[in-house]
């Protein structure tokens, strides 16, 4: 429930987890499970990109699926959803992300009993407004393991953000988002060698801690960012790649990059 005593929607276009709870010729019918249970339902024209002829074949009961809200009707509490709209990466990353939520509320539970409080008195204390700021349990977790000061930095204040810190250090292992890409760089003239490298030590400097070149044979390297999620990897690629081809093309090289695509 929201604040205000509502139940939960999903968002258009959001990505969802749900259960596959009965399979009939026409489509499926779901539970989400990151909203209590709330049914949706997968047209067959929306399990595949090809020709369904047997439904049976790509969902069955039980199954744990990633679908994609397409249709909402709050009046009915009905939601339609796709799985032919979910890419295989956008799959991994939810089913990840899920699971990593699940396993955040566990260990948030650990906090609340730490702090002698109930679940939901820990939720409404401080817990929603940790959702707020990191976008989860898990992901504020992850932060409190990463920088030991970093709730504090963050406005939060009271006992319970060092039994939270104490707690994530003990059962967290911070996870890493990498990115591949590919950039060639050319410059013909005779110091065209010296320019290159010095487009290069622009690129790495940008993030030294987080982006790696690899040379894969003249005139092509490997670029490669690790960062604590792919927002922050994509971001720090961006940056790193326009100094780059800025330096080149200051001195009248060229250069082009590709991403490497999962």
């Amino acid at each position: 429930m929201t604040e205000n005593g509502e139940e939960p929607f999903p968002e258009d276009g959001e990505l969802v987890v749900a259960t596959v709870i009965k399979v009939e010729n026409h489509g499926a019918y779901v539970a989400l499970d990151e909203y209590g249970g709330m049914q949706g339902y997968i047209p067959i024209q929306e399990v595949s990109t090809g020709w369904v002829k047997f439904i049976r074949d790509f969902v069955r009961e039980e199954q744990k699926v990633v679908a994609k809200v397409i249709r909402v009707d709050r009046e009915k509490k009905m939601i339609d959803l796709s799985l032919k709209h979910v890419t295989e990466h956008e799959k991994r990353e939810k089913i990840k992300q899920w699971r990593n939520e699940k396993r955040g509320m566990k260990i948030f539970e650990i906090v609340a009993k730490k702090l002698n409080m109930s679940f939901d008195e820990a939720m409404k204390s401080f817990g929603r407004k940790l959702i707020e700021k990191y976008g989860g349990i898990y992901p504020a977790l992850e932060e409190a393991v990463r920088r030991k000061k970093a709730l504090k930095e963050d406005g939060f204040e009271g006992e319970w953000v060092d039994v939270f810190v104490k707690v994530a250090r003990e059962n967290i292992v911070p996870s890493s988002a990498e990115i591949n890409g590919v950039i060639e760089l050319c410059h013909n003239g005779s110091e065209g060698i010296e320019h290159i490298k010095k487009a290069l030590r622009a690129l790495i400097e940008t993030d030294s801690d987080s982006i790696g070149v690899q040379y894969l044979g003249a005139p092509k390297y490997l670029v490669t960012v690790k960062a604590k999620d792919y927002k922050t990897a994509e971001k720090i690629m961006e940056k790193g790649i326009k100094r780059c081809l800025s330096v080149i093309e200051d001195v009248g090289g060229h250069g082009e990059f590709k991403r490497v695509e999962e």
